[in-house]
């Protein structure tokens, strides 16, 4: 099954708890970050729920510093509780259409706000309350979906196997220059933005994008590349060996290069800066104060920084840049200097585009 980021952020909080590189408060500081705030205890009388869907994360924990506490605080009567039976567009939908609405946030994509914003099936966000000034550009504040963290899918390299380090796309694609395998995502987002870039697009024409000359760039080195569908998977591929360069989330790409003392690296330059979208669905039960939560954690640039000092999610929050340490700028995908080297992620093109052209993908990749 094709894992989403923020399943894979879940994921690598449990493997830095298991490693001893963070406790259990910070692990649940982390999961509140991500909107995975479970419910704790008794509701007090006169409570109102904000309930939260993820795609997984730990039952039955209270929620941590970053987001949920904040809101709390601020707005007393209300508290943000945790469902992580996974909130796909499908469900969203069945939801909304049965009339039966139990969530209020949902932990989506820019694809999946257009596509629910599209069939009517997500409230639109209120710009009057989340204020568009609280987020660094247009790519995280979409007209149905909202995002209070960012991450980017990066080309990553074994600085062994190259005597000169690749600088791009354009060099990923070079079997002859770089001999070895490499490693795509099984799935078009972001490999065929990656595969326009290698053709000399530069970053501000990469949409629309030429998806038959995109899809002609990946039938030329199928037969040379693996596919990851999660993250730990990815990261795996890169250690074995077998991969030799690879396209993968940043956050992994980090913890690669880490670990290896460098061996593993990996460049900004042509990376594609996506949004960790929030949408809402239609009717949700909490109502208007959903839109105040969200406010909330677009504002909040002191949780953004906490949450990309413990996982590596980039802050979306204008004032956040200058707060990040200097050891983590360059783990940093929207630190100025790293995002001035990407493109950012043009959610419309792919929420009008994703279902047709990522199945081209998929039959272009199994041949």
């Amino acid at each position: 099954m094709l894992q989403s980021f923020q399943q894979d952020c879940i994921a690598l909080l449990r493997e830095k708890l298991a490693k001893g590189q963070i406790d259990r408060r910070q692990l649940m500081a982390g999961l509140a970050a991500l909107g995975v705030a479970p419910a704790a205890g008794a509701q007090a009388q006169g409570t109102r729920d904000i309930v939260m869907v993820n795609w997984g994360g730990l039952a039955n924990q209270g929620f941590g510093q970053f987001y949920g506490d904040p809101f709390s605080a601020a707005n007393p009567g209300y508290r943000v509780v945790q469902d992580s039976t996974g909130p796909s567009v499908g469900r969203i939908r069945s939801m909304v259409e049965s009339r039966r609405v139990t969530w209020d946030v949902c932990d989506s994509s820019a694809t999946g706000a257009v596509l629910l914003g599209g069939l009517g099936m997500a409230e639109k966000i209120d710009y009057s309350v989340v204020k568009r000034e609280d987020a660094i550009g247009p790519t995280f504040t979409m007209e149905y979906g909202v995002a209070p963290y960012s991450f980017s899918s990066v080309l990553v390299y074994d600085s062994s196997k190259f005597p000169t380090a690749p600088t791009s796309w354009a060099d990923f694609w070079d079997l002859r220059k770089f001999p070895g395998k490499r490693l795509l995502r099984r799935d078009a987002t972001c490999v065929l933005e990656a595969a326009s870039m290698s053709l000399g697009k530069p970053l501000n024409a990469v949409y629309p994008i030429d998806t038959r000359g995109a899809l002609s760039q990946v039938e030329k080195i199928r037969r040379d590349c693996v596919y990851w569908n999660g993250g730990a998977e990815s990261e795996q591929f890169i250690r074995t060996g077998e991969a030799v360069m690879g396209q993968i989330w940043h956050t992994r790409a980090s913890v690669l290069q880490r670990e290896s003392n460098g061996r593993f690296k990996f460049i900004w330059n042509q990376g594609i800066l996506q949004p960790g979208i929030q949408v809402v669905p239609k009717g949700n039960p909490a109502g208007a104060a959903v839109q105040r939560f969200l406010a909330s954690m677009m504002a909040n640039a002191d949780g953004q920084v906490g949450l990309l000092g413990l996982l590596g999610n980039g802050p979306t929050n204008p004032n956040a840049a200058s707060r990040v340490p200097a050891e983590l700028k360059q783990f940093n995908p929207t630190d100025p200097a790293n995002a001035a080297l990407q493109v950012p992620l043009d959610g419309n093109w792919w929420g009008a585009n994703y279902q047709r052209v990522n199945q081209d993908f998929l039959d272009t990749v199994t041949g």
